[in-house]
């Protein structure tokens, strides 16, 4: 869905329509709903095995680790009977050969330092949060039809009139709390848990500028009404936080296999490929370098929470100062691997005790009879617009020119460019290569390390760039071996 409303943004930025505030809240939930199953999902199934070891669990003792897991969440299963049938299916599993999601894992790493109990109690949270992570997509069906290509928004408003009933918004109302149980009482408890035991990675795969467009607005005023603000810090500065301005983007391709050398607006952006060798001394990447004031910005939880949490936003502030006490380590362990995949459970909260009051606002409007979801506009001759949007992974933005009410150039900066984007033109270096300096490495031939810090930015090169074959049409997948 993120891509869908920045394009409705973008044209509703183009053409000057103001959409009703039924059509925001109900947006604002679908997003919300969006953080929650995002988050859930990247930090158990995309990014937990980089720090759980799933062989080791097979020797953990069931019963220890039913008394570990009562210690540290509140989650509504446990016991040893439990812990020893979730042992019992792993090894099921491992004995199998069908190993699925854990072929390519690098068990036995001398990197893992959980225990075996510990490894236990993160494995079946594992498999619980497959479970909750589909009662959670279903709150996109609700008023948007479906997941994850929702259907319900359109440039002016929303389409889901007739979805805006008691029963929905009830069933909404339910999966909504049933997901934020889950992040209160086992997501967040899992981070600390498993920070407690990796406390020096809050010294590793950081970068230096921090940038988010901030989204979730509660008002027509943007960006002052923005749940989570809009900023840009610089050199690690929280106290120097500044406004973000869409004008200060530009993407550079020196590094990147385009054509040209020099950088631009996305006003005027050009996607003309041209591929060459891999010379990481000249050309190497698909991707663009997008810069803010000629500078590289990672983007995504931790520039969202930062942002936040130097313009003294209560509730993210709260949140932050209660880890670092809890985990016993300064605010510049922020500024890591570590607290970027802190930042993404502690924004997830964040965002989700919001949602019910937006739930409770989406009520009580439809009591009163405001139920306005669409505000009719027409297509001018001509126009420019940005759709700014800060999604899970990150500051993404779809900028349009209109010409002779049609489509003259588009655009668009999405986070894992931002965050994977090669060097520019001044040789500096992409967040996610400038984090990777001075990663220790114990087996170059098994750089679990390397990965950990690569999957907490939550990589999607898929969303950066396709190549496609513009003769068959065909879109090629690389397998590297």
């Amino acid at each position: 869905m993120t891509h869908y409303l920045s394009s409705v943004r973008a044209v509703e930025n183009a053409v000057g329509v103001k959409i009703p505030p039924v059509a925001r809240i109900v947006r604002n939930l679908l997003h919300g709903a969006q953080f929650q199953h995002d988050h859930i999902v990247h930090f158990y199934h995309l990014h937990a095995l980089d720090w759980v070891d799933i062989v080791s669990a097979l020797s953990a003792d069931p019963k220890k680790t039913a008394a570990l897991a009562d210690s540290v969440s509140n989650a509504p299963w446990g016991g040893t009977p439990y812990f020893k049938g979730v042992q019992q299916r792993i090894k099921t599993f491992v004995d199998s050969g069908q190993l699925g999601p854990f072929t390519n894992g690098y068990w036995g790493h001398s990197a893992y330092k959980l225990p075996p109990e510990a490894n236990l109690m993160a494995a079946s949270h594992y498999i619980e949060a497959l479970r909750m992570q589909a009662k959670t997509r279903r709150l996109h069906a609700i008023f948007g039809g479906k997941n994850p290509h929702l259907q319900s928004f359109v440039v002016g408003g929303i389409t889901s009139v007739k979805d805006l009933t008691p029963d929905r918004i009830a069933e909404f109302l339910y999966i909504w709390k049933e997901t934020q149980d889950f992040v209160k009482n086992v997501y967040i408890p899992d981070i600390l848990a498993v920070g407690s035991f990796y406390k020096d990675w809050g010294a590793i795969g950081g970068t230096s500028n921090f940038h988010a467009w901030g989204e979730l607005p509660e008002s027509e005023n943007e960006p002052e009404s923005l749940f989570m603000p809009r900023g840009v810090i610089m050199n690690r500065d929280l106290k120097g936080v500044k406004m973000a301005e869409e004008s200060k983007v530009t993407e550079h391709v020196t590094h990147s296999w385009y054509e040209g050398n020099g950088a631009k607006h996305p006003y005027e952006g050009e996607t003309n490929p041209q591929h060459g060798d891999y010379d990481t001394g000249d050309k190497y990447s698909w991707i663009k370098a997008p810069r803010y004031e000629d500078e590289p910005c990672e983007v995504g939880p931790l520039s969202r929470v930062l942002v936040a949490y130097a313009k003294g936003h209560k509730g993210i502030q709260g949140l932050v100062n209660d880890t670092l006490k809890k985990l016993s380590i300064p605010v510049t362990a922020l500024f890591s691997t570590l607290g970027r995949t802190a930042a993404r459970g502690l924004e997830t909260v964040a965002i989700g005790d919001a949602m019910e009051g937006w739930i409770m606002e989406l009520v009580g409007r439809l009591k009163k009879g405001d139920n306005k979801t669409y505000q009719p506009w027409e297509m001018p001759k001509s126009g420019m617009g940005v759709g700014l949007n800060d999604v899970a992974r990150g500051s993404l933005a779809h900028w349009i020119r209109i010409e002779d009410k049609k489509i003259q150039n588009y655009q668009y900066v999405v986070p894992s460019t931002w965050n994977l984007g090669p060097r520019c033109a001044k040789g500096k270096l992409g967040p996610v290569e400038e984090a990777l300096i001075g990663t220790p490495v114990a087996d170059p031939k098994r750089p679990l390390e390397v990965l950990r810090t690569v999957h907490s930015f939550d990589p999607c090169i898929a969303c950066a760039v396709h190549v496609i074959d513009p003769d068959s049409n065909e879109v090629y997948k690389v397998k590297v071996l």
